[in-house]
């Protein structure tokens, strides 16, 4: 009978030192899923998937809580690259296109808060505490997250060039 349990307290040891392996095993997969998924990703960290950022919304992917249409900053090429690498069929819908447009401050409208600075998720804002901001036009990707927290609504999403903001005639 002691053969038996101490037989049996081996073979239980044995079995959870397997299970031990196997979970670092699937956590280090997991870890290089969100990884190979996140680098796909524009790292705008713009919050227009619902996500706080890229690697969030790169870890629901993987669990599968989210669908690989969701980032309007990635487009359809992203949607497309996501959805192959997680072998899903394709996003049902396509996100919306990236906004075609920049955002501009009024400078002489600022009052030199610093808010937009701290939610630009691109840094393409620059300015100093209490002096006037202004746009680096080549970095903003247009996400509009500086646009609710200005408190003099001194923000705008003026198009790019060969843009249009009117719908096309059918």
């Amino acid at each position: 009978m002691v053969l038996g349990a101490g037989l049996l307290t081996a073979l239980a040891m044995a079995i959870g030192i397997l299970l031990a392996r196997a979970s670092a095993g699937l956590q280090a997969n997991d870890e290089s899923g969100i990884e190979r998924i996140n680098a796909l990703l524009p790292q705008t960290q713009c919050g227009q998937c619902g996500y706080p950022g890229c690697r969030p919304y790169a870890e629901a992917l993987l669990q599968g809580t989210a669908g690989t249409d969701q980032c309007p900053p990635g487009g359809e090429a992203t949607a497309r690259a996501l959805a192959r690498l997680l072998g899903s069929r394709g996003p049902q819908h396509m996100p919306p296109a990236p906004a075609a447009g920049i955002a501009v401050i009024d400078e002489p409208a600022c009052i030199g808060c610093a808010r937009c600075i701290e939610v630009c998720p691109v840094d393409a804002i620059i300015g100093a505490a209490q002096f006037s901001h202004t746009v680096i036009a080549a970095d903003c990707t247009g996400c509009e997250l500086c646009i609710p927290v200005c408190p003099v609504d001194c923000i705008r999403l003026d198009p790019l060039p060969g843009h249009s903001t009117q719908p096309s005639p059918a």
